[in-house]
């Protein structure tokens, strides 16, 4: 009875460690997916000076800045570790200007300096060849690591 016990523990165990295959009845990783995935798009506006919009909900972001309004802050990265956004500015004329709540500050991908807030221009012409419009941050459970999409 009680070697029967410790199999029944053991294949539980066995299941609570498996892998989900979508597709694929072979997954090669915890999560195997074998055809096309979506994401949640978000549309926001931006919010005045002091306080910005939030974005704690999607995966890709439309962010609409309008005059006086272009304000938008990502959460905590500590609070968050892992997670990403891509965040587009839909704006022809406005920029839009990102901030994160806490302490956690944003690296670019190529290097470890720091900045407290960045801009997503509105025209992707307008920083003759080198345009902001489209980022994309990942939460590396302490700070945003970002990276550009010349789009």
């Amino acid at each position: 009875m009680k070697n029967l016990v410790l199999i029944i523990i053991a294949l539980n165990l066995n299941f609570i460690q498996a892998q989900v295959g979508v597709g694929t009845t072979t997954p090669q990783s915890t999560l195997d997916v074998n055809g096309n995935v979506s994401f949640k798009v978000v549309n926001l506006n931006g919010g005045p000076g002091g306080s910005a919009t939030v974005i704690s909900d999607g995966y890709y972001i439309n962010l609409t800045p309008t005059a006086g309004n272009v304000e938008f802050i990502l959460p905590d990265a500590a609070l968050v570790p892992g997670r990403m956004y891509v965040l587009r500015n839909i704006s022809d004329t406005e920029t839009a200007v990102l901030y994160s709540f806490g302490v956690a500050a944003f690296f670019p991908g190529d290097s470890r300096t720091s900045v407290t807030s960045l801009t997503l221009d509105p025209d992707a012409d307008a920083n003759g060849g080198s345009p902001t419009k489209t980022l994309i941050f990942i939460s590396d459970g302490s700070n945003w690591t970002y990276g550009h999409f010349y789009l």
